[in-house]
């Protein structure tokens, strides 16, 4: 492995560092502020280009409320387990505006036949999407055609 490339859980523990703060709506500069920290080093940690040591890392834990394990959980660097792959995916999408916009707005409905509706309706449209995007371009063309006759 190459010395200066960041190692696999400096990145994932910086990304849970990053999810977290998001979650909780705070910046860099703030969690930087009250780390004593610049708001770039907060973005090194996040990357996983820097490592954070023990002490910061449960000072981050504490302001931002979960237990240091927080950060180490469901660590996918395990990559023979098969659920591995899926939580690479899940945290890639947890780590997008609207992929936390989502989860936010997921979160707050309590109904359980309402988030049964959520899913089938978000698994509808992505099967949709995958089943246009398989369609050939001239499909479209091709289908009017034989409408019109």
């Amino acid at each position: 492995m190459n010395a200066k490339a960041p190692h696999a859980i400096d990145i994932y523990v910086g990304g849970r560092v990053r999810a977290r703060r998001l979650i909780l709506g705070m910046s860099q500069t703030a969690l930087g502020d009250r780390l004593g920290i610049t708001f770039q080093q907060i973005q090194k940690y996040e990357k996983g280009v820097n490592r954070m040591g023990a002490s910061r890392l449960q000072a981050a834990a504490d302001i931002l409320s979960v237990p240091i394990s927080y950060f180490f959980q469901d660590n996918p660097s395990d990559q023979t387990r098969p659920e591995a792959a899926d939580f690479d995916a899940v945290n890639a999408f947890l780590s997008t505006r609207e992929g936390l916009s989502l989860n936010k707005a997921f979160s707050s409905i309590k109904s359980p036949d309402i988030r049964k509706t959520v899913v089938a309706l978000v698994t509808s449209l992505a099967q949709g999407e995958e089943a246009a995007a398989r369609q050939p371009a001239d499909a479209p063309a091709a289908q009017a055609s034989a409408n019109a006759s």
